[in-house]
This record gives structure tokens, sequence and C-alpha cells, in this order.
């Protein structure tokens, strides 16, 4: 049963393929909700709400452990916004369409109080070339890890999240977060370089849906950096994804991350979006 919430309301089952069709309407910026759906399927129960004008889905809102905002106008982050004042203990980020975000961040600041970090500046980009047709160098060594590798990864990921987010991924036991990255490596989706039985340089796709896969957690071990690793090996990433699982893959990085702006112009990227990030 669905329940109805003034302008919103929780969507349920029936409203997958409109969520899905909503999405598509700007798949590179919607790719993390589109993916979200796809693999909770029937089960995203309330992690999704939903605006409807005449009929017609509108507006949506992911909601769990991050918020993300899809095709929404003044009007639609008003409402959702008056859905969500409540929910700061659940949440750890905000992230999404710049304007969006941070529009909806206007909203709740004075209810969710002063942010880790606010980060309004991300350009949103992508390659849709492969690197090899271009010319690009590609670097032989990235490969796809493998699941009897997570012991590898993982402090590679943890040191990645820390540096990025400002505090670890766990405390304490590392079960959950180690099913996390073991995912990934099953799923076929965590590149690695791997040296003298270290990984010096990593790379995930964090999702992928409508023909777009998007990059997350790219690492280069601090005592290689500066030496020209992280574009081809972003190549080899590209261009893998490309031959063998999404046509476009895009990124987002924080606009005063110049090294790693040049590393992924390097690789192909151009910008076609502003994200922005509010960390909880």
């Amino acid at each position: 049963m669905l329940r109805t919430f003034g302008a919103t309301r929780t969507l349920g089952t029936s409203d997958l393929d409109r969520v899905l069709r909503l999405c598509a309407q700007d798949p590179m910026a919607n790719v993390f909700v589109a993916a979200r759906v796809q693999e909770g399927g029937v089960g995203f129960g309330s992690s999704l709400l939903g605006i409807e004008d005449g009929g017609r889905l509108k507006s949506v809102c992911w909601v769990s452990a991050n918020v993300v905002p899809v095709a929404c106008d003044e009007a639609a982050l008003d409402a959702f916004a008056g859905r969500l004042r409540r929910q700061r203990r659940r949440v750890s980020s905000v992230f999404g369409d710049a304007t969006q975000v941070l529009g909806l961040w206007e909203r709740l600041e004075r209810h969710w109080g002063e942010p880790r970090s606010l980060r309004s500046d991300q350009p949103m980009m992508a390659a849709r070339t492969r690197p090899a047709d271009e010319g690009r160098p590609l670097d032989p060594r990235v490969r796809r890890a493998r699941p009897d590798e997570i012991d590898l990864v993982l402090p590679a990921s943890a040191a990645m999240f820390t540096e990025e987010i400002g505090y670890p991924p766990y405390v304490g036991s590392d079960r959950d977060y180690r099913s996390l990255v073991a995912a990934l490596i099953r799923a076929g989706h965590t590149y690695v370089v791997v040296e003298d039985g270290r990984v010096i340089f990593k790379a995930d796709i964090g999702s992928l849906a409508g023909g777009v896969a998007q990059i997350q957690g790219v690492w280069v071990a601090p005592d290689v950096r500066g030496q020209g690793i992280a574009a081809p090996a972003m190549c080899s990433v590209v261009q893998h994804i490309m031959e063998h699982v999404a046509p476009v893959v895009t990124l987002y990085v924080n606009a005063y991350n110049e090294p790693a702006l040049r590393a992924y112009a390097g690789s192909g990227f151009t910008q076609v979006g502003r994200f922005a990030t509010v960390i909880l």
C-alpha cells in the first residue's frame, strides 16, 4: 500500500519502470539512482520518494545512507526537504547534480546542522571514445581484481575512503566494509595494478545502469604518486569498460584536485556537468 504525504509519496514496486524512465532523461547524472533501483528491484521500498504531476512521475529522491535528488525543481526540493528534516541520523551524505543538491541543502542546513564538508564544485566528467582509438597509452598491468585478493584490495579501498571522506570506513570490525569491497570484486567491478604483493592503483565501477558506468574509488599508492601512473591506468580501465561493460564511462571529482583533473583529462574525460556533495 503506497502512503501519501502531501506532495510526496513513498514509491513501490509498480513505480520501477517509471523511475528508470525518469532517470534515463539524464543517464549520466542519474546513474547512481538507476543502478540502486535496478539492484534493489522490488525491494527499494521506503528508500525512494516521488512527486507526481498529473499522473506523471516528475521528481524522485533516493533516501538511504545517501540522499540523491533526481529531476527536482524548486517545488520538488521544498517537498522533499519537508520529508527529510527529521531523518538526519540515518544520512551520511547528500550528492548529485549541484543545482539540486545545493538547493536541497539550503532547505535542510538549519535542521541538520553544520556538515563535515561541503563540496559545491565537482566536475562530472565523461569518456565516450575508447582511449586506444585516440592513441592514448594504456597500462597493460591493469586487470580486474580476483576474489582471492580481498586482503590486498581492502587496505587500498580503506585508504582511499579515508583520504576522500576524512574518516575511516570502519572502526573495530571490518566485516561490513569487507563485504562491500568483496561484492565489488565478485561483480568484476574492481580494477587494480598489483606490484610486489600490494595494490598500487585501484578503481571501481560504483554504479552501472542505462549504458553508463560510473567510476569511484580511484586511488594511487602515495609512494608512487607523481610518476605518471594514473592516466595510463585509467585509460586501461576505460578501455576495458567500453569493450565489455558499458559504452559511456563517467566520474566526478573535486574541482580543487588538480592532479586528478589532469589524469582524467589525459584519459579522455571531458566535463559534462557539475555535481556537489555534502558530507555529514
